[in-house]
């Protein structure tokens, strides 16, 4: 099952004896749980039958006994088992698993880690009705797809500039961006159901102008002039503007740009499918096409190469990261 179903069904009070929660991305764990610690029982029924237990602090045979318990004046009990990845004995779990009670729903958080298919509580798990759920990090390419998603239920939508800004910020971090836009919706004035770049900026704290979006739009223009000021900006501004993020950001996009060169379909649609972009964004690789032909763009991905080397201290001995961006994106425009 993926995370909109899990939701869909506990929303209609569909429940599993079993939520085995894994993987790489904490945001999707953290919300099927909080959805179940906040809704399934009622704040009295809670007093008895909702219990908080922490992979450091207990063993399997802890959870299997909290498990086996039936509610209290109440349908259910709620059993959530945080931090399981640091439970030794997580397999013995399987005792229980392979006669669960229909009245618990055990909730177990297991970050950072999955479990083996091929051991035998995997394998109990699903075949008891529970939930296997392996929550993994999505690809920075879809976090701002991924954004207007999560605002849309919330009767917000956001500008597409708006949205690329944030993911180049904060990358693909679900937690930090959902964060960050609870606080903006929260600043939000009344009546204003739409997001854009001036307001990212003064709330959130991001330059509109200063960033690496608008490093790649500013040499898709060849536009000598704006690309040097973003770079002495960034030159001054090192911590919010780490120069590996910037050799990173271009290089993803001079490689879809070599993409783009020899899609024999170049429609919209196409294009978009292709690279894994927004398609409000296409036009502006259909500009980049134009301006680099594909020696060009060959040879930028080369320099962008030799640059990421130097910053690392391979063959530069002096130069600071502000030199070497001033002497790469010099490379690039020339």
């Amino acid at each position: 099952m993926d995370f909109d179903q899990i939701l869909t069904d506990l929303k209609s009070k569909t429940y599993r004896p079993v939520y085995f929660l894994m993987g790489d991305e904490p945001y999707f764990i953290d919300e099927i749980t909080d959805y179940i610690a906040k809704n399934v029982l009622t704040e009295s029924e809670k007093v008895f039958n909702q219990v908080i237990l922490y992979g450091k602090d207990t063993e399997a045979i802890g959870i299997i006994d909290a498990s086996r318990r039936y509610p209290m004046m109440a349908n259910h009990q709620v059993v959530i088992v945080k931090e399981a990845q640091n439970i030794r004995n997580i397999e013995e779990l399987v005792h229980y698993v392979e006669k669960p009670l229909k009245s618990t729903l055990l909730v177990v958080n297991y970050k950072y880690k999955t479990l083996d298919k091929r051991k035998k509580l995997y394998h109990a798990i699903e075949k008891n009705g529970g939930v296997v759920y392996n929550a993994e990090k999505i690809y920075e390419e879809k976090v701002p797809g991924w954004i207007s998603r999560y605002l849309a239920p919330l009767g917000y939508s956001i500008a597409p500039e708006a949205s690329a800004l944030m993911a180049e910020f904060l990358g693909n971090d679900l937690s930090k961006i959902t964060n960050e836009l609870g606080k903006l919706l929260v600043s939000m004035p009344s009546g204003n159901k739409r997001i854009t770049t001036d307001m990212i900026e003064k709330n959130i704290g991001f330059s509109k102008d200063y960033n690496n979006f608008e490093l790649q739009k500013a040499l898709v223009a060849k536009d000598v002039l704006k690309s040097n000021r973003i770079i002495d900006y960034f030159d001054k501004n090192p911590k919010d503007n780490p120069m590996v993020l910037t050799i990173s950001s271009l290089f993803s996009f001079f490689n879809k740009v070599f993409i783009y060169h020899f899609l024999k379909d170049k429609s919209k649609g196409t294009v978009a499918s292709a690279l894994k972009i927004n398609p409000y964004f296409v036009g502006e690789y259909e500009v980049a096409a134009k301006r680099y032909n594909p020696a060009k763009v060959v040879e930028i991905i080369s320099v962008l190469r030799e640059y990421d080397l130097k910053s690392k201290g391979v063959g530069n001995s002096s130069a600071s990261d502000g030199d070497l961006l001033k002497e790469m994106i010099f490379r690039i425009l020339h």
